[in-house]
């Protein structure tokens, strides 16, 4: 069995992305490792030749800046990754520049793909997610984070990134078929300086606006307000991965929140007695056919 990695990746230190947690939090369960690497305006290409492994393989790329539509050029990107995975290869292990994949997993998630590798039914493995915001010691639970999504696919021409590469499809706009492994990924894209927070938020919303709505809806601030924009977050009581320690450790702004003055929007709300009665309202990506038990 050959696993391959694949990401994506631009203006990494501009933005304080941790890529470079992100690619070897998954990088000990790879045969190979593919990051695209974007034209930057910084020294992100030099940050990734210097992981040193001889798993990485960079190539460079040019985003397409035009490409303003529901953030499709993050897709395209992705697509660029995963078109360079050696044919070879049975299975293709996603990680975003902003996530990090929990640690002790290695083993079971190994098992997963070996006990289904010539089940050609299972597309793909499910992960659940953790959402940080604002610090490292507070996580939003509010019904709009999506809880699971697909970061390990099967080595097919036919799959493919899709929208805005939250997730995959295949053929036609067909949802993979999955299996839920018991698995957290560690999204930190909400947890970053808030000068730094602010820039990435300038840029990423040129991915869905033009400059006449950004220049209408985003705040002229020097900073990230992540007190303004919050909606309901619980502390954290779980590890961080030991690769995020460094990060944690350098953390040097304050993020005050209450927990108790959570505020529950009506939409939240009616969206628990659905899922009390086992209804999920939620946007699914995916079509989830077992949970996997070592």
């Amino acid at each position: 069995m050959k696993v391959s990695g694949f990401t994506f990746i631009r203006n990494a230190l501009i933005y304080d992305y941790p890529i470079l947690e992100a690619i070897h939090s998954v990088l000990p369960l790879c045969d190979e490792f593919v990051v695209a690497v974007g034209k930057s305006d910084d020294a992100t290409l030099a940050l990734i030749q210097g992981i040193g492994s001889p798993k990485i393989r960079v190539i460079e790329t040019v985003w397409d800046d035009s490409l303003r539509d529901n953030g499709e050029v993050l897709a395209v990107e992705t697509n660029k990754a995963f078109q360079a995975i050696s044919s070879d290869s049975d299975w293709c292990f996603y990680i975003q520049g902003d996530e990090v994949l929990e640690e002790g997993c290695d083993s079971l998630i190994r098992q997963a793909m070996e006990h289904h590798l010539n089940d050609e039914n299972v597309n793909g493995f499910l992960f659940k997610y953790r959402h940080f915001y604002g610090s490292y010691d507070y996580l939003g639970v509010s019904n709009s984070w999506y809880r699971h999504e697909i970061r390990i696919v099967r080595n097919r021409s036919g799959i493919y990134s899709y929208r805005d590469a939250q997730g995959f499809r295949k053929g036609d706009n067909e949802k993979l078929k999955v299996v839920e492994l018991p698995v957290h990924i560690h999204h930190y894209g909400w947890v970053k300086e808030p000068q730094a927070m602010l820039r990435k938020q300038r840029n990423f919303n040129k991915l869905w606006h033009d400059d006449a709505w950004i220049e209408s809806n985003l705040p002229k601030v020097d900073r990230f307000e992540y007190e303004q924009h919050l909606t309901q977050v619980k502390r954290f009581e779980g590890q961080h991965p030991s690769l995020m320690q460094k990060r944690i450790a350098a953390m040097n702004w304050t993020f005050k929140t209450d927990i108790s003055m959570n505020r529950r929007s009506l939409k939240d709300r009616a969206k628990d007695v659905l899922m009390f009665f086992g209804i999920n309202p939620n946007y699914v990506n995916y079509k989830k056919i077992g949970t996997f038990r070592p």
